[in-house]
């Protein structure tokens, strides 16, 4: 059975718990990184199956890392905005499932779109060019390099790169909010007012235009963020057709 919340809390459990998780990981990377000279995001952040550094833990742990405090702060404060109201509403065990699932359903489309991209180019490698990338390739990264073959450079960003952050799940909880308040405004910079659906819809669409576009500058996973929102309207479609309102 459930029984509505007594009040209304403004920071409810799973939030809470999910902005310290992140936050100690956060600092755990940077004294890692400052002590003992290793980038915790290499170990625990996600790679591709195919990566010589992909570890099946990276599927939860990546949504706990963050590349630095602009990228933590912004996902903490909109999970923190748009999720405090769903959990109050839902309850915190059918939050924690719907952000769990939303973030890995993330990881699995940005696999699936990266593998395609990589299958794509393989053809191109030489087994000694694919060879001397798993060697060297990701030293190369960290320092802000990359080779100057095309194919190359696109290997090496996709086998050594690994992404890191909650923006998945945060762009499940932003889709929830949308689809469960669709009619809340939400104010732009604090000023511009507009509703939660049309909100959604088209941060939904610059996202898929931005995906499309691939701009090889772009550090953005914009896939993860599409697969965050398309795997959370799934699940919120199940929910709905089996008559489960709340946990």
């Amino acid at each position: 059975m459930y029984q509505r919340p007594l009040r209304f809390n403004l920071l409810p459990d799973v939030i809470k718990n999910l902005l310290i998780i992140n936050g100690l990981f956060f600092v755990a990377t940077w004294v890692i990184g400052s002590t003992f000279g290793r980038d915790l995001g290499q170990i625990l952040g996600l790679y591709l199956p195919v990566s010589e550094h992909f570890e099946p833990y990276q599927l939860i742990t990546h949504m706990f890392m963050h590349a630095n405090f602009s990228h933590i702060f912004f996902n903490m404060f909109a999970l923190w905005m748009f999720g405090y109201t769903l959990e109050n509403v839902w309850g915190s065990k059918r939050f924690l499932i719907y952000y769990m699932v939303t973030g890995f359903g993330a990881a699995l489309l940005h696999l699936g779109v990266n593998y395609w991209e990589y299958m794509s180019i393989q053809d191109a490698l030489s087994p000694e060019q694919l060879s001397v990338v798993l060697r060297e390739g990701q030293e190369l990264l960290y320092q802000n390099r990359n080779y100057v073959d095309a194919s190359m450079a696109k290997a090496n960003l996709l086998l050594n790169t690994p992404t890191v952050g909650a923006s998945g799940a945060v762009f499940g909880v932003l889709l929830a909010f949308g689809m469960m308040f669709p009619n809340t405004y939400i104010y732009v910079y604090f000023a511009i007012p507009i509703k939660a659906k049309y909100f959604v819809a088209i941060y939904g669409a610059l996202e898929l235009f931005s995906g499309i576009q691939n701009d090889p500058d772009s550090n953005v996973a914009h896939f993860a963020h599409l697969g965050g929102m398309l795997f959370g309207y799934l699940l919120i479609r199940y929910w709905r057709s089996r008559g489960i309102s709340h946990y």
